[in-house]
């Protein structure tokens, strides 16, 4: 569960509060498929960067079941929370396993070895995006789409009970878009987790999610 109360985002620069978004307070639950939507430079991203750990708040608390999420430390919240974004990242000689094999970082041992369970977690996580054909090739030898989709399965193989997805279907085809919906939508059901999902697209949003989040002028949200 997330638990946000009068939350201020944005950023810090040469001493100064830039603010994008204020007076956010919201709680979201396990089990919830959320849907984040509002015009692009609303601050959609800066907020799911904010209670993803990756921005600090400008004011405001964000706890995360029921304990302040300045409480813990990058390797708990990398066991909490995931976060998958848009931007794209090079390869640097990584295949499509190695990539993947990341998302078990917080986990592994001090030897960085991955354990035959470790093993598992991520052909299962392959397997969830039809990803398993391609384990052996460099990341950098994909389309977008595919590489959007490997960025995904890292996430699924960190598993962690959140997971904030920043337009996800940003680079997949139709086909894509609904198969990695109707997979968060059965993670969501049947493990418990809590995902916020922001996208432009409303026809997989009214099909796929169960709560929906809106940001719009003048620091208004509305929750359903």
């Amino acid at each position: 569960m997330i638990e946000i109360t009068n939350l201020e985002i944005g950023y810090k620069s040469k001493g100064k509060h830039n603010s994008v978004f204020k007076d956010i307070n919201l709680t979201l639950n396990a089990g919830d498929l959320v849907g984040l939507m509002g015009d692009n430079g609303i601050g959609k991203s800066t907020f799911l960067k904010t209670i993803t750990g990756n921005l600090a708040p400008l004011a405001g608390d964000i706890k995360i079941n029921n304990k302040p999420s300045s409480q813990f430390t990058a390797q708990q919240l990398a066991q909490l929370l995931s976060i998958v974004v848009t931007e794209k990242i090079g390869g640097f000689n990584l295949t499509v396993w190695d990539v993947v094999a990341t998302g078990r970082t917080p986990y592994i041992n001090i030897f960085g070895k991955l354990t035959p369970e470790d093993e598992i977690i991520v052909t299962k996580a392959l397997e969830q995006l039809n990803l398993l054909p391609l384990k052996d090739k460099l990341i950098d030898e994909l389309s977008d789409g595919q590489r959007q989709k490997v960025m995904i399965a890292k996430s699924l193989a960190q598993q962690t009970p959140i997971i904030v997805l920043d337009e996800p279907t940003a680079f997949l085809d139709h086909t894509s878009k609904h198969h990695l919906f109707a997979t968060l939508q059965q993670l969501c059901a049947e493990q418990g987790k809590l995902i916020i999902v922001s996208s432009h697209d409303l026809e997989l949003m009214k099909t796929y999610i169960n709560r929906s989040v809106t940001m719009a002028e003048g620091n208004k949200m509305e929750a359903l």
